[in-house]
């Protein structure tokens, strides 16, 4: 994905062989006014995707908006704390390098689609967030433990594989994307659903990312989204859309509350987020590198794979700490990388400053509550263009894979029986209760089919070798 307008870009978008001129390198430390503002900076650059994946999840189960708000609060604070802990490095905990995390696109779309089956069937919204953070605590150990085994995991999780499940994950976002451009599930109980009001919303803010995305100035297109949101926040406040009752339930001051959900646990949810936090894991590897060949430092030996090990590490621990703390998964950003380039600094030690505002604003609920009263149709214009960025990204990463007939079968079946399940999942109403929990989601469908497929069709080449040794 490109670093303008988009959440999770890989390694292709730092040219081969390309290295920015730095001012600040990475253990320089800037001055305060310069720190603060190029962590300004770094900070338009991520609060939208920090804060809209718990939004829309919250707003597609039907949470409470003082629950939604502490969510919301909750996913900027833990995403300060692990930024501040992969820029500062502590022992075998995080990158080293100017990283910032936050809460993760890529699990959005199975923790509605299971989320929304629980409550379809009867279960207490709470109780459905208690099973998502206990499923967000256990997966964050698997990806815990996947750093400590990087080698092998990427010989069984290749680019092939990592290339068709963020395909499906973007994939499978689409209709989430869309039906909050409509109004959201609220809009369809109401009968709204689509109206010309709320398509005038989330056009507007389609068609500005788009416009702003064609002016030549490069901090403008950086900053697409957010100006995008700002004008569609400001036409709902005059079409009298805004909503603070989030702000107004909730405290001035939000002491972090761990477990305000408890924890419960739904193998319908669990098994779809293993694939997703191996693939995550990956594509943090990359990010990393990303992030270390434009800071002048090695992208390969002992330094680099200490870093990659940290990144992942801080990936899965900092999992471990959303669940704990009632928000969602998150792992490593990469527009970050884009800032980087644009301001020529380096310095992992702005990422304290960074850090320090995430953990400020998300202590302070009446933030949350202002982002909170944005009309779902306003976030859905920019969670479209976000989501189609992550279904770009599988293509970016499948384009660079040789795409022979053993791979393009791969892609063909994976995809196929993917995107066939979410579109008619009464294909598998005779098959067990708990296989038909897991498949369910076309993104576990898709990724287990790519995984077992590249396990045990052998490429070309040990086929040929296979023929010749007979």
């Amino acid at each position: 994905m490109t670093t303008e307008t988009t959440l999770r870009p890989s390694e292709a978008h730092v040219p081969a062989g390309h290295v920015p001129d730095l001012i600040l390198g990475l253990e320089d430390r800037p001055r305060p006014w310069i720190g603060i503002l190029a962590a300004l900076q770094h900070l338009l650059a991520i609060i939208v995707p920090i804060v809209t994946p718990g939004l829309l999840i919250c707003q597609a189960l039907g949470v409470s908006a003082r629950d939604t708000n502490l969510i919301v609060s909750m996913s900027l604070v833990i995403s300060g704390i692990a930024t501040f802990v992969q820029c500062r490095r502590f022992g075998p905990f995080g990158a080293g390098l100017l990283i910032v995390q936050g809460t993760s696109f890529n699990f959005v779309g199975p923790l509605i689609a299971g989320g929304a089956a629980m409550v379809k069937e009867g279960t207490p919204v709470e109780a459905v967030m208690a099973a998502i953070f206990g499923v967000v605590v256990a997966g964050s150990f698997i990806e815990m433990g996947v750093s400590r085994i990087l080698p092998f995991i990427k010989r069984l999780i290749t680019p092939l594989v990592t290339g068709i499940v963020v395909l499906m994950i973007g994939l499978t976002l689409i209709k989430v994307g869309l039906i909050s451009m409509g109004g959201g599930f609220t809009a369809m109980g109401n009968g709204s659903f689509a109206n010309g009001e709320n398509l005038l919303l989330s056009g507007v803010v389609l068609g500005l990312i788009v416009a702003i995305n064609r002016v030549p100035v490069t901090w403008m297109r950086s900053s697409a989204i957010v100006i995008a949101l700002a004008a569609g926040y400001a036409l709902a406040g005059y079409l009298g859309r805004l909503d603070f009752s989030g702000m107004h339930a909730a405290p001035a001051f939000q002491v972090p509350l761990p477990l305000h959900f408890g924890l419960g646990f739904s193998w319908s949810l669990f098994v779809p987020m293993v694939v997703i936090y191996l693939v995550t894991s990956l594509e943090a590897i990359g990010d990393v590198t990303a992030t270390s060949k434009i800071s002048r430092e090695p992208v390969e030996g002992p330094v680099w794979m200490r870093r990659i090990k940290g990144g992942v590490l801080v990936n899965g621990a900092n999992s471990l700490l959303a669940g704990v703390f009632n928000t969602f998964p998150s792992s490593i950003f990469a527009q970050n990388n884009g800032v980087i380039q644009l301001t020529g600094i380096a310095s992992r030690h702005v990422g304290v400053w960074i850090a320090l505002f995430l953990v400020v604003l998300g202590l302070f609920p009446s933030v949350a509550g202002v982002i909170q009263a944005v009309p779902e149709p306003v976030l859905g214009g920019a969670a479209m263009v976000m989501f189609g960025a992550v279904a770009a990204a599988g293509i970016n990463i499948l384009a660079s894979v040789p795409l022979d007939r053993r791979a393009l079968l791969i892609i063909a079946v994976s995809l196929g029986l993917g995107l066939g399940v979410t579109q008619v999942p009464e294909f598998l109403a005779h098959v067990p209760a708990a296989i038909r929990s897991v498949l369910e989601s076309g993104v576990a469908t898709g990724g287990i089919c790519a995984a077992l497929l590249n396990w045990f069709l052998p490429p070309a080449q040990q086929q040929q070798q296979a023929a010749q040794a007979q």
